[in-house]
């Protein structure tokens, strides 16, 4: 069986489209897998391991209103990070993640609190795409295997919002074939 980041890089690859990635709490471990995988620097654009909370405004763009109200373990601060990194690397798709790995709280979040985005193309041929997608996690376990299932986590988003969209451009591509039926 393929790993999700050498499905994420071969799918990739096959589109023509880039990545890059945004991360907090996994510290680098998603850029890690993804760049395991050979071949990757053919869709890889790099990444920001943005640690801490201001840099998060700084390199990735999120708004400081909302970091000064709801701290960097947020579902809209994940998505901000994800079409930041985005921007700021030129990529077609960005990943983020944010969260509590432990031992302590953070922000008021319990340990394993942990929010993963990804933010695509906005167009498509069918009309607008669905942007950002947020997934909330609440994950058990030591500071690596938060930081791990995080990893998993925000690799299977990205799967799913692929394979969604290759699966809509199969369907309006049979239809085409069966005369629009």
């Amino acid at each position: 069986m393929t790993s999700p980041a050498t499905e994420v890089v071969r799918l990739l690859t096959v589109r023509g489209e880039t990545l890059a990635v945004a991360e907090s709490l996994t510290g680098g471990l998603v850029a890690a897998e993804i760049t395991s995988v050979p071949g990757a620097s053919k869709v890889f654009r790099g990444s920001v391991t943005a640690y801490a909370t201001e840099l998060k405004h700084e390199l990735l763009g999120v708004d400081t209103t909302l970091l000064a109200e709801r701290g960097a373990v947020d579902a809209q601060v994940a998505a901000q990070m994800a079409a930041g990194v985005r921007k700021a690397l030129g990529a077609d798709w960005g990943l983020a993640t944010t969260g509590v790995a432990g031992p302590d709280p953070q922000d008021g979040q319990p340990v394993g609190t942990v929010y993963v985005a990804v933010d695509g193309p906005r167009e498509t041929e069918t009309g607008p795409a669905r942007g950002v997608k947020t997934a909330a996690l609440r994950l058990n376990g030591g500071r690596t295997e938060i930081r791990m299932e995080s990893v998993r986590s925000v690799l299977a988003l990205l799967l799913e919002r692929l394979a969604g969209e290759q699966n809509g451009n199969e369907r309006a591509q049979d239809t085409e074939r069966n005369g629009g039926l």
